[in-house]
C-alpha cells in the first residue's frame, strides 16, 4: 500500500465479499483486522491480490505472532534500505539539475545544462528510480482503483515526455522548454518521503514486538520426580509445574507452589516497587523474579496469558481508527479521480484560453505532482500508532483510540497508586542524626543491607559505596 487511496480502496472490496461483518486496514502498520465468521481465509486473500495488492494470513498462536512480527520488521528494514539506495541514486543524478538553478535565487538566468546530458541524467531517474510507481500505478488501475502512484506517474511521465518532444522539435535551443529537472526532482523528493516513511512504519510496529520479546523462549519445567528438564516456552500445558530461578522472567501465568521472594510486576500494575508474593499468589507471565527461587503450577499458556492479551490489545488500539483518520480515508477514496478531473480541466481552461500546448500542460502537470496524497492518509494513522507504541513502552495500554484523540482536553489526572510515577530506584539524599556521625550510622545501615535486593536497602548500600564508606 502506498497511501490511503489503497487502504480505502482495499477496505471497500473487502466489504462487498459475502461473510465479512468488519474490514479495517492500517496504512501505517501495514496489516488489516477483518470479521468475517465462516469465510475461508484464502479466499479473503485472493480477494485482496484480485484487487491489486498481496496479503498473508497471521497465525494467532503466540510463537507463530512472535515470529510474523520479527519477520515484518526484517522486511520493513530491508524495505527503508532498499528505499534509502534508490533515494542516494536519484538524489545523485538529481543534483547537477539544482546546482544548474542555483543562480535564480541571485535574480540571475539558470545556466541550463545541455539537453542531451539532461535527458541521460533524468531518464535513469525516471524509469529505474521510479520503477516503483509503475508498478503500483499499473496494480492499482488493474484493480479499478487509482492511488498516490497513478499521480506520480502521470504527472512525470508527462513533464518528461513533453521534454523528450521539446528535445526533438526545438534541437540545442530547446533549454527553456525542457522540464526533466521537474521530474527528476520531484521522483527524489518523493522517494525522500517513501524514506522517512518506511522509517516511521518500521518503528511504529517496534512497541508490539517488544511487548512479545517480554516472554521467555525456555522455561524450566519439573517432572513428578523433581527433576529439571529445559523447554520451549511453546511446550507449556497447564498443569504443568516450572522452576523460576531469581533474576528470571516468569515463563507463563500461574501459582506459586513453594517458594517466595519478591517480584517485579511494573509491566502490568505499573508500579515499580517490587511485590512479595507468597505461596498461593497468582504471577504473570513476562514479570521478572526477585532473588528466591520459586516454583510456578502454570494456569495460562500462549495467547491465554496475561502479556499475550496486553500485546493484543495494542495491536487493537494501533488498528482500530479514529474519527478523524476515518474521514481522511473517505476524502482520499475519491481524491486521486478528483485530482486528475482538476488537472484536466486546468490543462483544458488554459487550452481554450489561448495558449499553446506546452503553456496549458505545465500547470496540469503541477496539478498531478504537487497533489500527491501521501501525507494525507499516513499522517494520522501514524500519529495514532506512534503515540499507542510510545504509550505501551511507558507501561500504558491504550484500548480505545478515540480515547487517545480526546486526550487533549484532559486537564486532570487521577492516579490510584503510589510508585506509579516513581522510578523504582530510592536514593539517599540527606542524612539527620542526633548526635552521631552521619557517616558511621549509614555504615552500619549499609552493612546490614548487604546482601538485601529491597530497592530501598540497595539504596543504603549505593549511598555508603558513593561516599567510599568501607561496609
Amino acid at each position: 500500500m502506498t497511501c490511503a487511496a489503497c487502504s480505502a480502496r482495499i477496505e471497500k472490496v473487502l466489504g462487498r465479499m459475502p461473510g465479512v461483518e468488519r474490514a479495517t486496514v492500517n496504512l501505517a502498520l501495514e496489516t488489516a483486522e477483518i470479521v468475517a465468521p465462516g469465510v475461508d481465509g484464502a479466499a479473503i486473500v485472493e480477494t485482496i491480490e484480485r484487487a491489486g495488492y498481496g496479503a498473508k494470513v497471521r497465525d494467532t498462536a503466540v510463537a507463530a505472532r512472535r515470529a510474523a512480527l520479527e519477520a515484518a520488521a526484517a522486511e520493513r528494514a530491508a524495505e527503508e534500505k532498499r528505499t534509502l539506495t534508490l533515494f542516494a541514486f536519484s538524489a545523485l543524478l538529481t543534483l547537477p539539475f539544482l546546482v544548474a538553478m542555483v543562480p535564480m535565487a541571485w535574480g540571475t538566468h539558470a545556466h541550463w545544462l545541455a539537453p542531451w546530458m539532461q535527458l541521460a541524467l533524468a531518464t535513469p531517474v525516471q524509469f529505474i528510480a521510479g520503477a516503483r510507481f509503475y508498478v503500483g500505478a499499473f496494480k492499482a488501475l488493474r484493480g479499478r482503483s487509482a492511488n498516490m502512484d497513478v499521480l506520480v506517474a502521470l504527472g512525470t511521465t508527462a513533464a518528461w515526455a513533453f521534454s523528450v518532444w521539446a528535445m526533438w522539435e526545438h534541437g540545442e535551443h530547446a533549454g527553456p522548454h525542457l522540464y526533466f529537472e521537474g521530474s527528476a526532482t520531484v521522483l527524489t523528493l518523493i522517494l525522500l518521503g517513501k524514506m522517512l516513511e518506511a522509517r516511521a512504519k518500521r518503528s511504529a510496529s517496534a512497541a508490539v514486538a517488544k511487548l512479545m520479546q517480554l516472554r521467555p523462549d525456555v522455561a524450566t519445567r519439573l517432572d513428578a520426580g523433581g527433576g529439571q528438564e529445559v523447554i520451549s516456552v511453546d511446550l507449556l500445558r497447564r498443569g504443568d509445574r516450572i522452576l523460576v530461578k531469581p533474576g528470571e522472567r516468569v515463563a507463563a501465568d500461574g501459582t506459586i507452589e513453594s517458594g517466595a521472594s519478591e517480584l517485579d510486576e511494573s509491566l502490568v500494575t505499573g508500579e515499580s516497587m517490587p511485590v512479595t508474593k507468597e505461596i498461593g499468589a497468582k504471577v504473570t507471565a513476562g514479570t521478572i523474579n526477585g532473588s528466591g527461587a520459586r516454583t510456578v503450577a502454570v494456569t495460562a499458556v500462549g495467547e491465554d496469558t496475561t502479556i499475550a492479551r496486553i500485546a493484543h490489545l495494542v495491536e487493537q488500539a494501533q488498528i482500530a481508527k479514529a474519527p478523524v483518520q476515518k474521514l481522511v480515508d473517505r476524502v482520499a477514496a475519491v481524491f486521486v479521480p478528483v485530482i486528475v478531473a482538476i488537472a484536466i480541466a486546468t490543462f483544458a481552461a488554459w487550452w481554450l484560453g489561448g495558449h499553446d500546448f506546452e503553456a496549458a500542460l505545465i500547470p496540469a502537470v503541477a496539478v498531478l505532482v504537487i497533489a500527491c496524497p501521501c501525507a494525507l492518509g499516513l499522517a494520522t494513522p501514524t500519529a495514532l500508532v506512534a503515540g499507542t507504541g510510545a504509550a505501551a513502552k511507558a507501561g500504558i495500554l491504550i484500548r480505545d483510540i478515540e480515547a487517545l484523540e480526546r486526550a487533549h482536553a484532559v486537564d486532570c489526572v487521577v492516579l490510584d497508586k503510589t510508585g506509579t510515577l516513581t522510578e523504582g530506584k530510592p536514593a539517599v539524599t540527606d542524612l539527620f542524626t542526633l548526635g552521631a556521625s552521619g557517616d558511621e550510622m549509614l555504615r552500619l545501615s549499609a552493612s546490614l543491607q548487604t546482601a538485601s535486593e529491597h530497592p530501598l536497602g540497595r539504596a543504603f548500600v549505593t549511598a555508603a559505596e558513593t561516599r567510599g564508606i568501607a561496609l
